[in-house]
């Protein structure tokens, strides 16, 4: 059953300023007013690594996917929910299979789809009521759309993708994008500049496609992995920052029905 919507909107000023000029691996200092809780989700035939970060003032709760070079753990991870938890977004993350099995070689896509499915319905549990939001770094965005999109996460208002992989690095192509016509949410794509597995070229046209259910959010100078150059004149932490700044209003605009 989906969760019935609270009216709200993001804090209006970025609340960590102090943070912009912190390393990247630091930008998720302390959250002193969340609390954070390691849990084990059921999942492929066995238990799979979760951590649910969730703030006192929680307004929705986000379920964030790894990508595919690293997990839950990877500082990335680790400042984004942190970031979102100062603005009142709770975070669910989780291992996928293959990491939690701590090999190399990525698990068939059923099978992630099966992950993103029982760590959604973790969520669900632990939602209490606020807004679910679906999503995640790259490949676990992806995975999280191809599931929403066979009816998986019906639940999720929207979908969150930091950094979509359009097509493999060099090799320009749209073929990963056609199931996001048949992801009924909103989506929110987060995007570098310099992002080598999503030429612009083609993913603006892909968004439009999609028509006013999705957003396109750009972090200038940023690659796939959001790490800017120093002559961009921003941080790795500031460019997680804004992320976060975009990610919050995105998901405020879809709980208040601004955005459908």
């Amino acid at each position: 059953m989906a969760s019935s919507p609270r009216t709200w909107r993001p804090r209006s000023s970025p609340p960590l300023r102090w943070l912009w000029a912190s390393p990247f691996a630091s930008a998720a200092l302390p959250v002193s007013a969340a609390a954070k809780r390691e849990l084990r989700v059921a999942a492929c035939g066995g238990e799979l690594d979760a951590i649910l970060l969730r703030p006192v003032d929680t307004r929705a709760l986000l379920l964030l996917a790894h990508g595919a070079g690293a997990g839950m753990r990877h500082a990335f991870m680790e400042a984004i929910a942190g970031e979102l938890a100062e603005r009142g977004v709770a975070t669910l993350r989780f291992q996928f299979p293959w990491m939690q099995r701590s090999e190399k070689r990525l698990d068939p896509s059923p099978v992630l789809h099966e992950a993103v499915g029982a760590a959604f319905s973790e969520a669900e549990r632990s939602a209490d009521g606020v807004p679910l939001f679906a999503g995640g770094k790259s490949l676990g965005g992806r995975m999280s759309s191809q599931a929403a999109a066979k009816g998986g996460l019906a639940a999720a208002r929207g979908i969150v993708f930091l950094g979509f992989p359009l097509h493999p690095a060099g090799k320009p192509s749209v073929e990963r994008a056609t199931h996001l016509q048949g992801v009924a949410q909103p989506m929110l794509f987060a995007q570098g500049t310099r992002d080598a597995l999503a030429d612009l070229t083609l993913l603006r046209p892909v968004v439009e496609d999609l028509g006013a259910r999705a957003r396109l959010h750009l972090e200038d100078d940023a690659d796939h992995a959001f790490h800017v150059r120093k002559k961009s004149g921003r941080d790795d932490a500031r460019v997680i920052a804004s992320l976060a700044d975009a990610a919050t209003r995105f998901i405020a605009d879809v709980a208040s029905g601004t955005l459908r």
